[in-house]
């Protein structure tokens, strides 16, 4: 299946995706995403095969809309006990600080797509309309087998080569992610130069290169940014911090309280052994200065940094969360889904019509 128009496909009312956010997106949230025009999305980057199929069927029976699945393709890294006994270590007085001992090893917290079949045997049951990736591609077995059922499938890119290969593995749209955006940086292989292009200056590069759909993502909050992203060639925009703030995610009350003041953000490792930028905090401001390869690999460090959430919140300390956010913090709105997307929805056509 060839798709030229994406919105039109999935006869979406608006040209908006709500971006996956592992731990933060609900059933909830994707549902009133799509039910509003939009396309909605789980996180399932950070789920069990088991939750993940329950989130899915969970969705499924409060929409009859299409919505999107996302699962992380990262590659993971050796086993590295040395390099994960001196990150718990150099954690240590944090720990000490709360009054807790940080974990005696780190554990491959998070399973990839990759790996095993278990994901793909779940979609290839459930048939969400739409998959997606981030931090790599599915193996090619894999992709042939989801292309065979009809699967839409997305992945994200933060470079012209990470899109042609995108292209080349034979799915159907491309996410470019600027550097702007919160959370997670897709990035195949964090060990590799990146050249932190902007939403724009990547949104127009692989619209000039890639023949497929392109979405941009990053740093956009209103119904005005997805106006500019349509005018760089985009066919939909992707917002993840713009729906934090909503009812509907699964954002703690530290996190909406953090992101209602705006603010910094700020690109780290640190948290999770990938870079992902956060909300300006006590974690990111410990891991200031640390080099990237001296953070544990991804998924352990976030073991860790998970532990030491804990052991914060448990002495009465808000700051040491995974506060994903993007660049756009500050314009961040609190209010229902429905709200929100018709607020996008009227700021969109007002932007259109101003031209």
């Amino acid at each position: 299946m060839v798709v030229a128009n994406l919105v039109q496909v999935l006869a979406m009312r608006l040209p908006i995706l709500q971006a996956p956010m592992a731990g933060t997106s609900t059933p909830a949230m994707a549902a009133a995403v799509s039910e509003a025009g939009g396309l909605g999305a789980l996180g399932l980057g950070a789920a069990t095969v088991e939750a993940a199929g329950k989130a899915i069927r969970e969705t499924q029976e409060l929409t009859r809309r299409p919505f999107n699945v996302n699962f992380f393709c990262h590659a993971p890294r050796p086993p590295d006990p040395a390099g994960d006994r001196d990150w718990i270590e150099r954690a240590a007085p944090l720990f000490a600080g709360f009054g807790a001992a940080p974990p005696s090893e780190l554990t491959d917290i998070y399973d990839s797509f990759r790996s095993h079949d278990g994901f793909l045997d779940l979609v290839l049951a459930l048939r969400p309309r739409v998959v997606s990736f981030h931090f790599g591609l599915p193996q090619p077995h894999q992709i042939a087998a989801m292309r065979a059922t009809g699967l839409i499938l997305l992945a994200s890119a933060t470079s012209l080569d990470e899109a042609r290969q995108i292209r080349a593995a034979g799915l159907d749209a491309v996410i470019a992610q600027g550097w702007e955006a919160g959370g997670h940086r897709g990035i195949f292989d964090p060990a590799a130069p990146d050249a932190r292009l902007s939403t724009e200056d990547l949104t127009r590069a692989l619209v000039r290169e890639i023949p497929l759909p392109v979405i941009a993502a990053g740093g956009l909050m209103d119904g005005g940014d997805i106006r500019w992203a349509l005018s760089w060639g985009a066919q939909a925009a992707q917002l993840g911090t713009a729906f934090v703030g909503c009812p509907e995610s699964a954002a703690d009350a530290a996190y909406r309280a953090r992101l209602s003041q705006g603010g910094e953000t700020v690109m780290t490792p640190v948290i999770s052994g990938r870079p992902a930028r956060c909300l300006s905090n006590g974690f990111t401001d410990w891991g200031a200065g640390i080099a990237a390869d001296a953070v544990a690999g991804y998924p352990r460090a976030y073991d860790l940094g998970k532990a030491l959430n804990a052991a914060a919140k448990a002495a009465g300390q808000t700051g040491y969360g995974a506060q994903w956010s993007g660049m756009g913090a500050a314009r961040a709105r609190a209010m229902p889904v429905d709200r929100l997307m018709a607020a996008l929805a009227d700021e969109l056509g007002a932007a259109r019509s101003a031209l």
